[in-house]
């Protein structure tokens, strides 16, 4: 998608827009999508109580917490998953390529490039690139496999994260940073060690699952919680019995949830790339969103955790006592 946008420009061979069409069309694109957001929100609702499309559907009996809340976990429209389109799709393709066109336009406006700018765009889009590399894994997480398709997450995703993930770079595009060559340099390589650590540990942790334990992590033989848990099926009603294996060793045996704190490692990068010292903290919001938003991640994930695991999580939780940050969290 990124070589057809950029293909299509007038840096491209089509000539059919200007590369900065992000930046110059965005205040109309949000309102549009905050729009289209609500009602398509309305539409989730109803479809998850009258047309739902798996078992994993029903109102809560509140109109309110169907409509924010959801009403279906995964649904589809003529065999498309609306869920992962919204949230991968779209509002990470989105994001992936704002950077690059902010970036454009500050170059345009200003006759000269913004390496604050540059770099955070850089930086963002070698992150999302990762993201799309590793997008089975996110299929795994808690936005797909616990939250239903509501306004808290389908919203979020359509008009939440180009407006608030792309909040520093877009400030700069009217407001450079300044930062020098040197100085930008070292925070883009910051954001690119947390890149690149984030990824490592998520790919430790599949790598470990695919095998069964049967790996090394870190050059040695791997400690593990064989979980046990009880699963319902919704066809015949009868219980059965699986194991998950938690893994309490590499990144995961420092803290269960380090991967984390390498993605905030990146992200306060690209909020300093856009130089607070300079452009003020609003700058930095986008970062101070996301340490709340993973802590309450790590914090719901725990409680699910502890219910489907009991005992073993005990145990588990008695190997790697930390969340997120040994000594701190």
């Amino acid at each position: 998608f990124s070589a057809l946008f950029y293909g299509g420009s007038n840096l491209g061979w089509g000539n059919l827009y200007d590369f900065g069409i992000v930046y110059d069309t965005f205040p109309g694109a949000v309102a549009f999508l905050n729009l289209f957001g609500l009602v398509f929100c309305v539409f989730l609702s109803l479809k998850g109580v009258y047309f739902p499309s798996t078992r994993d559907s029903g109102s809560s009996g509140s109109l309110f917490k169907d409509f924010v809340w959801g009403t279906e976990l995964y649904p589809r429209v003529f065999g498309l998953d609306l869920k992962r389109f919204v949230n991968c799709r779209f509002s990470m393709t989105f994001w992936q390529l704002a950077g690059l066109s902010f970036c454009y336009r500050s170059y345009t406006l200003h006759g000269a490039l913004d390496w604050g700018l540059f770099y955070a765009a850089l930086s963002q889009y070698l992150y999302l690139c990762k993201f799309f590399l590793w997008e089975m894994g996110y299929m795994r997480s808690i936005d797909i496999i616990v939250d239903r398709a509501g306004f808290e997450i389908q919203w979020g995703c359509l008009v939440w994260v180009p407006a608030v993930y792309t909040l520093h770079s877009r400030f700069s595009v009217q407001h450079p940073s300044g930062l020098s060559f040197a100085a930008a340099s070292g925070l883009f390589l910051l954001s690119l060690a947390g890149v690149l650590l984030n990824y490592l540990a998520d790919r430790q942790r599949d790598v470990f699952r695919a095998k069964r334990g049967e790996c090394t992590v870190w050059g040695r033989r791997p400690t593990f919680v064989e979980a046990r848990y009880s699963v319902v099926d919704r066809d015949t009603g009868r219980t059965e019995q699986r194991t998950s294996l938690l893994l309490a060793s590499g990144f995961w045996g420092v803290a269960r949830h380090f991967q984390y704190f390498f993605e905030l490692v990146a992200a306060w990068s690209w909020c300093l790339l856009a130089n607070p010292w300079k452009n003020g903290v609003l700058v930095l919001f986008y970062a101070a969103f996301l340490t709340y938003l993973l802590i309450d991640r790590a914090e719901r994930d725990s409680k699910k955790c502890r219910l489907k695991y009991g005992t073993y999580y005990e145990e588990y939780c008695r190997l790697v006592p930390y969340k997120i940050l040994p000594g701190v969290y």
